[in-house]
């Protein structure tokens, strides 16, 4: 079975959400070793959802949610009762459904973002790194990725770049007069960094250089083009900046209202400064906002003024999702006969080599006999062979299994059926 515990902006503020981002290679540690319970888990947090995605055992089908909560509550720190109200989960044929929407952009805060379907195929890769994705797993993740790249090219959903770093350089645009002459401070190295350099660069700024708390601002620079700024330099770097955009997953807040301070003092230092924190966790400490001069514009604040969908786009989005998820369904249905089959098939081909055997010992055997009996035989095999797909899809594996075991005197079983509807509510 598959389930997706999920807090996004739409269930949870982005204070919780931090705290839950802060701490996702613990909840992803605590979940691969609940083996009993998981056999596969991939865990994707970005800037404004955090989600786990699991393949639950047969024995933990009946308390995979409240299990997942707990795990999540005792690796962040977060209470249960706060996790319950600010959390959704999603089972079965629902979570192909919901994360194919989420890597097409249509659950982000900004409808059509382009960062997050890269997101989801790193979660993925990370999962295999750590050996937590299974077949079940991969193939939901795959479908995702290749779902996302069917609505950017079919819709015009995203089609003009949409994402957070663009829309926080919108709402920037009233404060910079000039993106060519502004001087701009870029925090962070990672894809973000890369995205939000693209960003700059597409409004015409010019003068970009990058900071990076480990020691990566050279490289970044190098391979960019840009100046790098020294690890010591940040203060002097803050004061000369008309804006600053940090956007590091540094697990603490890069600059705080002392620092800031400190860089107005400075000689030289910019009247008015911006600051963007596109971190999450948030790389700006709140407080900042209160030194003279400085604005902070944070994801809560850009959130608010996230544009509203273009239906059309959208509406057409989600066709293709909701007809990619039935798909996948039907596809996952398909192999709730397979044990039965498989069965039959083996008893079939069983018989099939015991008589084979018995002619040869009498020396009534040849090949071509033998190879016209094998053939035969798949010849029968071929029309249960597809009444077992299409029962299946149908949700009538154990009919099949039934017929087969009635006939044969066998004892399989159907595979467990997927068929359990989302709880689009509140974890519980």
């Amino acid at each position: 079975m598959l389930l997706c515990f999920t807090a996004s902006h739409r269930t949870a503020d982005f204070e919780l959400l931090e705290r839950l981002e802060r701490r996702a290679g613990d909840v992803d540690a605590a979940l691969r070793a609940r083996t009993d319970a998981f056999a596969g888990s991939v865990v994707l947090a970005t800037c404004n959802r955090f989600e786990a995605y699991l393949d639950v055992t047969d024995a933990a089908r009946a308390d995979a949610a409240d299990l997942a909560l707990a795990i999540v509550s005792d690796a962040t720190g977060v209470a249960p009762h706060e996790l319950r109200a600010s959390t959704a989960v999603v089972h079965d044929h629902a979570v192909a459904d919901h994360l194919f929407s989420v890597a097409s952009g249509l659950e982000s805060l900004v409808v059509g973002e382009g960062e997050i379907a890269g997101q989801v195929r790193r979660a993925l890769e990370s999962a295999r790194a750590h050996r937590s994705a299974t077949s079940d797993l991969e193939r939901l993740f795959q479908t995702a990725s290749r779902v996302s790249r069917e609505v950017k090219n079919g819709t015009k959903v995203g089609s003009a770049g949409r994402s957070i770093v663009r829309l926080a350089l919108e709402l920037a645009a009233s404060r910079i007069a000039d993106w060519s002459t502004a001087s701009i401070l870029l925090v962070g190295t990672g894809n973000y960094a890369a995205a939000s350099l693209k960003a700059l660069r597409d409004r015409g700024a010019e003068n970009v250089r990058v900071w990076s708390r480990t020691g990566r601002a050279q490289a970044f620079a190098l391979k960019h083009d840009i100046e790098a700024v020294a690890r010591d330099g940040l203060v002097e770097a803050v004061a000369s900046s008309d804006l600053v955009v940090t956007c590091s997953v540094a697990p603490t807040v890069l600059l705080d209202r002392r620092l800031v301070e400190q860089a107005s003092l400075l000689p030289d230092a910019v009247v008015h400064r911006l600051v963007i924190d596109l971190g999450l966790p948030r790389n700006v400490d709140r407080d900042v906002a209160w030194v003279t001069g400085t604005e902070l514009l944070d994801l809560e604040t850009i959130g608010l003024h996230a544009p509203l969908e273009d239906f059309t786009a959208t509406e057409r989005a989600r066709s293709i999702v909701g007809d990619a998820a039935a798909e996948f369904a039907a596809k996952g249905d398909e192999r709730a006969a397979e044990p039965a089959l498989v069965a039959l098939r083996t008893h079939v081909f069983g018989v099939l080599e015991a008589e084979l055997e018995r002619a040869r010992r009498r020396g009534d055997s040849s090949e071509q006999t033998e190879a016209a009996l094998r053939h035969l035989v798949g010849v029968l095999l071929h029309t249960p062979s597809s009444r077992a797909r299409e029962l299946s899809r149908e949700g009538e594996a154990d009919a099949f299994v039934a017929g087969v075991n009635a006939v044969f005197g066998l004892d399989s079983e159907a595979a467990r059926s997927l068929r359990i509807v989302a709880d689009e509510g509140r974890a519980s």
